[in-house]
């Protein structure tokens, strides 16, 4: 066998010229294998390629942005996830970052979408959002609802499931109504609710309408007004609380006042109906709670009053006042409501997680907003401002007592004026201001912006609206107003306005014991600034200061030790726990 060298590069590779065709074979079988391993590289390369694609993708996709369902101008109903045999995909739409620092809420308050047991089941999801899904935005519940609590909101939902608009026993006591007169015993009583004042003023009277007729055993029966329907969802399973619209007497509810021929304080005042056979057959009572009520009015808060008015089909009620704090002076009351309520400054907590639940369209205000603006920051702070000064603000002794509240509480850091701070802290506070005026979170975002802050903190200043004046009756100013207060609630850390029902809502949804800022006398900032809240209890505005054994005048917020004066109003009553400090 002979080999042949070509002349060409020795590193050329060797071509065997075997007669048999061997050497050629072989090489070109190494030829084919070299192509093999090359297609294969590449095919490996271009797999590789094709994971780290979709494996990016998937990282993107997995944890879109959750408020991406609540996007602007689109409304909630749209949202299609929440199917009743997903439900629980509802709770996992949750916030980039919880109300408790940085960390988004636990898995057991996703759970607890049920408030502890606070919140009936059986809702639709979809119609109303915000109702399980509002636990993924607040902390946890310090205190749990009691069981006893718990019972009579299920059976309270049987009464009015039995007995709400247009059921049969509805429609029979609705005949006697007509009449004006009693014909007979009823198996359902009512309390209707007339929509009157602003809206923090209503969401108080309400809960307390609510509260009373749990305790008679009445349904509540709400009349919508011009904007109930739109700020809030229904809170009972099935049947409506709101008042039909071809209720008999609604025509009459702007004129209702303490001239009335059925006002309970006219009828006692009047010698004619002493006797009370007149109360007792009437079909319908108006009750007269508004500020302006007189003495006899507010004998509807002594217990004899109420075993009258306990035989009485139809109490239509007004009122401007948070009047929860007088019904634990009543014997009567005493022991039911220390059973639904072992904590005394819980009511309102409760019974307000309970009935108020923003609607879909509010509550895409309320979440686009916290996610926007609130839900990165390590703490949240709420400054709820109300001025009844008259003239143009903002006026500077309101400014100055918030900032001087604010610094001498260590609610925010001060600034330096002189030389920078070199050390950045990596805290962040947001602050939310809501106000009429937008002259306060100017000058407090402005002193945050040029001035640095002594401690090193990024202090954020924020104001979702300035409104200049309140306008009660427009829909879109109250559902601005609603959010505002929902979002206050959300907050760590509140300072509220002396008088103001707005602010004890906020507090009192979200649980928290607020700064209270006095209120100023001529123009000049109060000195302390504020001070901190007994409880997170609103005030009665207007109480009775009546013993209805003497028949006598007393001061009716050093009776019991649950029930004291306020510390905005010295003459408000308001409910704290025994502990609390004077």
């Amino acid at each position: 066998m002979k080999r042949f060298r070509r002349n060409a590069d020795e590193n050329d590779p060797v071509i065997n010229l075997d007669p048999e065709g061997e050497g050629l074979f072989l090489r070109d079988q190494e030829r084919k294998c070299g192509l093999s391993s090359m297609r294969s590289m590449g095919f490996v390369v271009v797999a590789l390629m094709v994971v780290s694609v979709i494996f990016s993708v998937s990282v993107v996709l997995q944890d879109p942005p959750s408020d991406g369902v609540l996007e602007s101008g689109k409304d909630v109903r749209s949202f299609d996830v929440l199917e009743s045999s997903k439900e629980e995909r509802v709770l996992e739409v949750k916030p980039q970052k919880g109300p408790d620092d940085d960390y988004p809420p636990s898995v057991e308050a996703r759970k607890d979408k049920l408030l502890s047991g606070l919140l009936a089941v059986g809702h639709d999801e979809r119609s109303c959002v915000s109702r399980y899904q509002s636990v993924l935005y607040r902390k946890e519940l310090l205190h749990k609802p009691s069981p006893h609590l718990i019972s009579r909101l299920r059976s309270y939902e049987a009464l009015h499931k039995r007995c709400g608009p247009y059921t049969e026993s509805y429609n029979k006591t609705l005949e006697m109504l007509k009449t004006k007169h009693r014909l007979e015993s009823t198996d359902c009583n009512y309390l209707v609710w007339i929509s009157f004042s602003g809206l923090g003023n209503r969401i108080l009277t309400l809960a307390s309408a609510f509260l009373y007729a749990l305790l008679t055993n009445r349904v509540l029966l709400v009349d919508p007004g011009v904007d109930m329907v739109d700020l809030f969802c229904e809170p009972f399973p099935e049947v409506s609380w709101f008042l039909p619209p071809d209720f008999p007497l609604k025509s009459q509810f702007n004129s209702f006042d303490q001239k009335s021929p059925y006002c309970y304080g006219r009828m006692l005042k009047n010698s004619t109906f002493a006797n009370s056979s007149r109360l007792i057959s009437s079909s319908f009572i108006y009750l007269h709670l508004v500020h302006d009520y007189d003495d006899q009015d507010k004998l509807f808060f002594c217990d004899e009053d109420q075993t009258t008015l306990q035989k009485v089909p139809w109490l239509i009620l007004k009122t401007d006042n948070y009047f929860v704090p007088s019904l634990f002076l009543m014997p009567s009351f005493d022991q039911e409501l220390s059973n639904l309520f072992p904590r005394k400054e819980t009511v309102f907590h409760f019974l307000g997680r309970y009935l108020f639940h923003p609607t879909n369209p509010v509550w895409g205000l309320i979440t686009r907003y916290y996610h926007a603006y609130l839900a990165k920051a390590d703490e949240r702070i709420g400054i709820q401002i109300r001025v009844f000064d008259t003239g143009t603000g903002p006026f500077q002794h309101v400014l100055d007592q918030i900032i001087a509240c604010a610094l001498k509480e260590d609610l925010l850091p001060r600034v330096s004026r002189e030389k920078p701070i070199i050390n950045q802290s990596q805290k962040s506070k947001a602050v939310l201001i809501t106000s009429l005026s937008a002259g306060y979170f100017e000058r407090v975002r402005d002193m945050y912006w040029e001035h640095p802050t002594v401690t090193g903190e990024v202090i954020s200043v924020y104001q979702p609206s300035h409104e200049e004046y309140q306008q009660t009756e427009k829909r879109f100013h109250n559902r601005k107003a609603w959010a505002e207060m929902y979002l206050l609630s959300l907050t760590d850390v509140l300072v509220t306005s002396s008088w103001s029902t707005f602010g004890y809502v906020a507090q009192s949804l979200g649980g928290l014991k607020p700064w209270i800022l006095y209120k100023p006398e001529n123009q000049t900032a109060p000195d302390p600034a504020c001070r901190r809240a007994m409880s997170m209890e609103p005030c009665f505005h207007a109480p009775p200061f009546y013993d209805c054994k003497a028949k006598r005048g007393i001061d009716t917020g050093a009776l019991v030790p649950h029930v004291r004066h306020c510390e905005d109003m010295s003459w408000g009553l308001k409910l704290v726990d025994n502990g609390s400090e004077l």
